[in-house]
């Protein structure tokens, strides 16, 4: 890559964007796409919307936008973006609320704000989020403001926009003195939206309320120039540098809000509702912004249970952000920042993740009302698994059984610290679930907003978390020596289905060897079934769905083999495993193994590093491990 030459690419990409014109001229590019008239609501959702929308077996909508960076936040995601992006770009009254995102500390809050700031400045280089703004004007305002009151009715309907809002001080002296009130001469320019370059995004960090002036937010007085211009009521001698004036267009960001002092959250009262704010001795000043703020729960409790704040609070839609809830998903957040580090030479063994992950889980889980239901099945089920005895109705009652849940519990980031302690080792080469359980068990003693009580209870979800690799671990070793054992596997495989054919159709089978006919091998079909809790009751029903399926491929001309039936072949590995333990036990257990036991575990090791992904140390430690636990 030629990377002087992409840099150059890039500028010139970014110079064909450039666009200035008259506002005649913008008003015929308004004919031909209404787009750029749009209000920073629409513009922010028809960026999500850009990206694609998918529609899920279960009625739920997923947005594509947040799918490299938010995990397992869905439902959260589905009810922010139809609630409040949608009603508000269909101009609703929703639109004049701030969104306040709500939720625990590291629970994606932020990474949701930085997202839609980065969308947005993507989506302004496109065709169709172009922005076009008054040329000069230091809030990059809206070139539909030129025209007057009386005539927008007419104009609208004409162009098929909506125009709402009025010239700042500055273009409306500027359109006096340079312009001679000849709004068709006024020039347009596109521009890009830019944080960096303060365009359409604004940020607002509280700071210490002493020192901190509401100018951050509404700009101020040019002293420098009051004897130039000789009033302070002059456009030329205010700088409508605040945030709320450069996040005109976009999206203004309340970092923290409710840490803000009353004065600064004032301004927010008129900009909600009526779409502007007051700033020096001008009359007030029309902002097209998308207000989002974000804080945790027990600030936002302390705010509303302040009387003082009922204004606001009416003025607010509260998105609660939860954490994530589902295990495969929690997987995903950890490999996303441990890929973002320089930790990557370091090799992170299979399930190593999803182990902290189950541990992460079950903090943030409440228990269930329903019968039967412990902490593991619901954690399984809100994962996507099937379990026994519960259906997909069982899965939305549980969900709708607490509005809070998902609010307290272990944050990813304490997992991140961990992992981290564990990855730093040293002559360390590769780190394994165990390594990683070890770790948070060692940092609940150092955490420092747990109590005794919640101790106690996470050290047993690390107790469970283990027993759940643990059943991993013997998984992924069976799987390994059953390939080892292929032949076997196929065979065992072959006579259940010749035996299941006979008992179906009421019929002998024929030895091969001997050629005498037997009755069908109950002992043998049993033993299988059984490994997959198929009951007596239920046993008939579950070999007639086999040959019922046997028929469906052989219609089809296809051929049913060991791979089609998931069950079974489930069935036949655990059966074929159960036979094998005692050679696995002595195999990965014997300090001196024989020629015969050592080539089984190089089969069975290859295996594991070719079709599992672990490396030479970890497949060795998992071998060693599952030694261990069948010798238990």
């Amino acid at each position: 890559m030629d990377i002087f030459k992409r840099i150059s690419e890039y500028k010139t990409e970014s110079e064909k964007l450039a666009w200035t014109g008259s506002f005649k001229e913008y008003i015929e590019l308004l004919r031909n796409n209404p787009a750029p008239a749009m209000t920073a609501h629409s513009r922010v959702y028809e960026m999500i919307e850009s990206y694609g929308v998918e529609e899920l077996s279960n009625g739920q909508k997923r947005y594509q936008f947040f799918d490299k960076e938010i995990f397992g936040l869905d439902r959260a995601i589905e009810k922010l973006v139809e609630e409040y992006f949608h009603s508000a770009a269909r101009r609703l009254d929703v639109r004049k609320r701030i969104l306040l995102l709500m939720g625990p500390v590291s629970g994606g809050k932020s990474t949701i704000v930085t997202m839609l700031k980065k969308g947005l400045e993507k989506f302004s280089r496109t065709q169709d989020g172009a922005v076009y703004a008054i040329k000069g004007c230091p809030m990059h305002e809206d070139p539909l403001h030129l025209i007057p009151h009386e005539l927008r009715p007419e104009i609208e309907k004409e162009l098929g926009v909506r125009i709402e809002g009025n010239l700042c001080p500055s273009c409306q002296m500027r359109l006096r003195t340079e312009y001679d009130n000849t709004i068709e001469n006024v020039l347009v320019e596109r521009v890009l939206i830019s944080e960096e370059n303060r365009i359409g995004i604004g940020t607002f960090s509280p700071s210490d309320p002493k020192s901190q002036d509401i100018a951050d937010l509404t700009g101020s007085i040019d002293f420098s120039t009051i004897t130039e211009f000789g009033s302070e009521s002059d456009p030329r001698a205010y700088r409508f540098d605040g945030e709320l004036n450069k996040a005109n267009r976009g999206l203004m960001e309340f970092q923290e809000m409710l840490k803000c002092d009353e004065k600064f959250l004032w301004n927010l009262l008129s900009l909600t509702q009526e779409g502007n704010f007051k700033a020096g001795r001008f009359a007030l000043i029309s902002a097209d912004e998308l207000i989002i703020a974000h804080t945790n729960e027990s600030e936002y409790k302390a705010f509303i249970s302040n009387k003082k704040n009922e204004a606001l609070q009416s003025r607010m839609i509260v998105m609660p952000i939860p954490y994530n809830l589902k295990v495969s998903e929690e997987e995903k957040i950890y490999g996303k920042l441990i890929e973002q580090s320089d930790m990557r030479h370091i090799h992170i063994a299979p399930h190593t993740f999803r182990a902290a992950a189950i541990f992460s889980i079950l903090t943030r889980l409440k228990e269930s009302k329903k019968q039967g239901m412990d902490l593991v099945k619901k954690m399984r089920m809100y994962d996507g698994e099937e379990v026994e005895g519960y259906k997909e109705a069982d899965l939305k009652e549980m969900q709708n059984e607490y509005q809070d849940e998902g609010m307290s519990g272990i944050d990813p980031r304490y997992v991140i610290n961990r992992i981290s302690s564990a990855l730093i080792r040293q002559d360390l080469q590769c780190i394994n679930a165990l390594d990683v359980l070890r770790a948070l068990k060692d940092g609940l003693d150092q955490h420092p907003s747990i109590t005794k009580e919640e101790r106690e209870r996470y050290l047993n979800f690390i107790s469970v978390a283990r027993k759940e690799y643990d059943v991993l671990a013997k998984k992924e070793v069976q799987k390994a020596f059953v390939y080892s054992f292929e032949e076997s596997a196929r065979t065992l495989f072959e006579n259940y289905l010749d035996n299941i054919e006979s008992y179906c159709n009421w019929s002998k089978i024929k030895d091969p060897l001997t050629g005498e006919e037997m009755d069908p091998d109950e002992r043998l079909m049993r033993s299988i079934e059984e490994q997959i809790g198929v009951s007596e009751n239920a046993k008939k029903a579950f070999r007639e769905e086999i040959l019922i399926r046997i028929s469906s491929y052989s219609r089809k001309g296809k051929k049913f083999d060991f791979t089609s039936h998931e069950r079974l072949r489930e069935a036949v590995e655990k059966k074929l495993f159960t036979d094998l333990k005692d050679i696995v036990k002595i195999t990965t257990s014997t300090k001196t193994p024989d020629e015969l036991q050592l080539k089984r575990i190089n089969e069975v090791s290859k295996r594991l590093m070719d079709e599992h992904g672990y490396c030479p140390v970890c497949s060795n430690e998992l071998l060693r491990y599952v030694g261990s636990l069948l010798n238990r």
